[in-house]
């Protein structure tokens, strides 16, 4: 699937002051990815606060991305879960004309076995309507998927077509490049090793910090699929400050913060996420400011 190869960006979910759903926040979002070089969007990930949206904010999210996109780039729909009937039986019923692609997450809570895991997706396969991205984020679901799992889910089912790698660790990520069928690709999870990964022969980043700055992060990753070394280093290090400060306080209150700041949209998130705090909001924009 070539247009899953650069930069795609986990999407917010901008709210207004009230709590509710932007739709004007959530297009202004969506045309500034477009404008600034992002070769695909993830609707409705971890970083869309889709845990704390209710059915029908989540179809007003996909409606809203949808007509704002207007068919100018490849878009990714996040469906997952720990329950594996509940994740088969909306894979079955959810209308994914529109997406190019399904992002599907490892089971959280669980903490399912090598096998669990394996027969998760192998479930999710037989019924999924579009290729699918599994999606190892062990810091959040508590169980890692090895690359061992990986290669067996690549090469046992043909519509599980990519992995977003999540796990922060680069060998791992090597062995999962290395172990997979050709074609299958490696995207990474991790905005501070995305450009390693690249460079090992990922595929690129589904990006958190590409949100706020899409221009530049996406040029990095181009210039790291050319192999074009030190140029695409230039960029990672004039980036890498914020990207260890938007996950510092939590993701996303720390890139709608950064959102605040270029008046795209505002920063509220829901609980049990909060805000910032003043001394990183301080940080965040100042580096926005002088960049």
């Amino acid at each position: 699937m070539k247009e899953l190869i650069g930069t795609g960006v986990a999407l917010i979910t901008p709210f207004t002051q009230e709590g509710e759903v932007d739709v004007k926040g959530l297009q202004n979002v969506v045309n500034f990815q477009i404008e600034n070089g992002i070769d695909y969007l993830v609707v409705l990930g971890t970083t869309g606060e889709s845990v704390t949206l209710t059915k029908d904010e989540k179809q007003l999210v996909i409606k809203t991305v949808v007509e704002a996109n207007a068919g100018r780039l490849p878009l990714v729909l996040g469906i997952g879960g720990n329950d594996t009937a509940q994740v088969v039986e909306e894979m079955k019923t959810c209308d994914v004309n529109d997406f190019a692609a399904i992002l599907s997450v490892s089971p959280s809570y669980n903490k399912p076995t090598q096998e669990g895991i394996y027969q998760h997706f192998a479930a999710v396969s037989q019924v999924a309507q579009k290729p699918i991205i599994l999606y190892n984020v062990p810091g959040r679901t508590a169980s890692n998927m090895t690359p061992e799992t990986v290669a067996r889910l690549a090469t046992d089912f043909e519509n599980i077509v990519a992995i977003k790698e999540a796990a922060g660790d680069l060998v791992q990520a090597m062995k999962m490049i290395d172990s997979t069928p050709e074609g299958f690709l490696v995207i990474s999870g991790d905005d501070m090793i995305a450009l390693p990964m690249t460079l090992a022969g990922g595929a690129g980043v589904i990006s958190v910090i590409g949100e706020g700055f899409p221009k530049d992060f996406s040029d990095m990753i181009r210039l790291g699929l050319e192999r074009r070394v030190d140029e695409a280093y230039s960029l990672h290090y004039k980036l890498a400050p914020c990207i260890d400060y938007i996950f510092a306080e939590g993701n996303p209150a720390g890139i709608k913060a950064v959102f605040k700041k270029l008046d795209i949209c505002g920063d509220t998130v829901r609980l049990p996420l909060v805000s910032i705090g003043k001394q990183l909001r301080d940080k965040i924009n100042a580096f926005v400011t002088a960049y």
